[in-house]
Formats: C-alpha cells, structure tokens, sequence
C-alpha cells in the first residue's frame, strides 16, 4: 500500500450513483440498497443486475479465514490492486463498471471510458498506479466521499470497513478486491442469478466473523423504469 490515502467512500446509494454518473455510467443504470439475503428480500431487487458490492469488516479474523483463490493470470476481467488508502469504495465500482462495458454503455466523453483506454493493456500494479496519478479521479472519489449521511472521517483515521465487488464472467461468479492478487472464483453463475449467487458467498463472509454486523450491500441493477 502506497503513503497515498483517499477519504473512505460510504455505502449510499445516492451518493454512488452521483459520482459514477459523473464518470459515464447512464441513469438507467443504479446502485440500490440490497435490505436482505433471504430470496423474498433479493426479489425486490430491480433486475437485470451488473454487480453485487459489499462493503464488510476487514477484521483480523476475516482476513486470517479467507475464502477462494485468486486467479491472476485472468486475463477475461478487468483487475486493478489497491494502493491507495481508503479506496476500497472506487475500486469496488470501478471493477463492477469495467467488467460490464457493453452491457452498461457507458458514455465515451466521460472519464470511466477514457480511463479503461488508457490502462487496458497494463497489468493489475500499472493500473493502480494509473489511479494514483488520475487527479480526476481522486476529485471526484473525495467529492463523493464528503456527500455521504455521516461526516468524513481524517485521512489518519483507521476504517476496518472494505469493500469488494462480485460481477458475472463467462459462467463464473467472482470476488474482485483490490487487496488480492487477482479474481476469486466462487463457483458458477449466470446474469440472471448474479445476486443470488453472490448472497450465497456474502453469507459465507457473515459466517466467518459472526460477532460482526456492520455488512451492507448494494446492486448496480437496471432502473424499474427502465
């Protein structure tokens, strides 16, 4: 991890769909709150979903009992390390927008695709340096990051709080977090049951550390009225 820290992004909806809005991903295209794992909770989820991010405790407990392997010579997806502090949250949708590209449609005078042009070809450690040096993209990260409900910690404060993405590819469900070295496999999945899939793995985090409550977990689904 690199001396270079970014505010802590919050689990808001509102305040995701404003800043990757900003950056090319089309309205009809939102994060929402995901109240449950139960399948009665997961229907109410507007479908089809692109992504599942979970936002998690990253205890010394979850990280001594991790689940999956990494796959890191995946060269389908597109994965990039954290090296910044704190930049959990714009990893986290950076690898559930760059794994849906087509399906999104993102708009091509924005930042997302422009940033994609400039590290496609680059491995995993070049593109987080990439993000290291993109001054729009540490703006609009600290512009989101001081909109959430609660107030902005200091850059010095320690968050246990991580968040990783899970998107579909080519028949497989997959944990993206920045922290590894590559994409964890979690068995199969198709579009369809991208979310029910994931909130089967999501349980699995849960069980891992189950003094811990603070889980929340958002969709990157198509609008209802869309």
């Amino acid at each position: 991890m690199s001396e270079h820290r970014w505010l802590p992004l919050e689990s808001n909806p509102d305040v995701m769909n404003k800043y990757v809005e900003n950056l090319g991903v089309p309205g009809k295209w939102q994060f929402t709150d995901v109240f449950g794992l139960d399948v009665e909770l997961l229907m109410m989820v507007p479908r089809p979903v692109a992504a599942v991010l979970l936002l998690y405790p990253l205890t010394d407990k979850a990280k001594a009992t991790e689940i999956g392997s990494e796959e890191a010579g995946n060269k389908d997806m597109y994965f990039i390390k954290q090296t910044i502090g704190n930049a959990c949250g714009t990893i986290g949708i950076i690898h559930s927008v760059l794994n849906n590209v087509e399906r999104l449609e993102l708009a091509g005078d924005k930042h997302l695709l422009k940033f994609l042009a400039a590290t496609r070809e680059m491995s995993p450690e070049e593109r987080a340096q990439h993000l290291e040096e993109d001054s729009a993209f540490g703006a609009a990260h600290e512009d989101s990051a001081q909109e959430g409900q609660t107030e902005a910690p200091s850059l010095e404060d320690s968050v246990t709080g991580h968040f990783v993405a899970f998107v579909h590819n080519n028949g497989g469900l997959y944990e993206m977090d920045g922290r590894r070295s590559g994409p964890i496999r979690h068995g199969n999945t198709t579009p369809d049951t991208l979310i029910e899939d994931a909130a089967l793995v999501i349980k699995q985090f849960m069980a891992r550390d189950p003094d811990e409550m603070n889980f929340t977990v958002v969709a990157l689904a198509q609008a209802d009225d869309c």
